[in-house]
């Protein structure tokens, strides 16, 4: 994808074009093949440009992408307060996970972790959400 970064003050905007392959190319997360309701985004902004990922697929899968990313702890739920939410995955047509009751998090800074597959990705973060025991709803959101 090319860098369509703007530096000169506009306003942040959701590239048209791109959608769910842009997001998983630059997260290298490959969304599995058996995943429904596949739905990516990105915002392109000043300084940093936001790669949405969102994709239901069942809680083995969900949590064997989480530990792919490599974090320095498992999945789990928050204790504190969850942050003010964004915003962002309501652009998809979903609630903000940190909303949901249950969701789970991790997040890692692949550079930190020597993970040069995603040496280009500052920050990464995934939230799991199992809403019934089939099915597990995955959210990433990569800069």
């Amino acid at each position: 994808m090319d860098d369509r970064r703007t530096t000169d003050g506009r306003a942040s905007h959701w590239e048209k074009d791109a959608g769910a392959p842009e997001a998983s190319a630059f997260m290298k997360v490959t969304v599995p093949k058996s995943a429904t309701e596949v739905k990516g985004a990105v915002q392109i902004n000043p300084q940093e440009d936001i790669h949405l990922l969102s994709f239901v697929t069942d809680e083995k899968t969900a949590v064997r992408i989480a530990e792919d990313l490599r974090p320095e702890k498992p999945l789990r739920t928050r204790n504190q307060a969850p942050p003010s939410p964004t915003e962002l995955f309501g652009h998809l047509g979903l609630a903000e996970p940190e909303s949901e009751k249950g969701v789970r998090w991790a997040g890692v800074c692949p550079p930190c972790v020597s993970d040069d597959r995603r040496s280009k990705v500052q920050w990464i973060q995934i939230h799991v959400l199992a809403p019934d025991a089939a099915r597990t709803r995955v959210y990433l959101q990569a800069f």
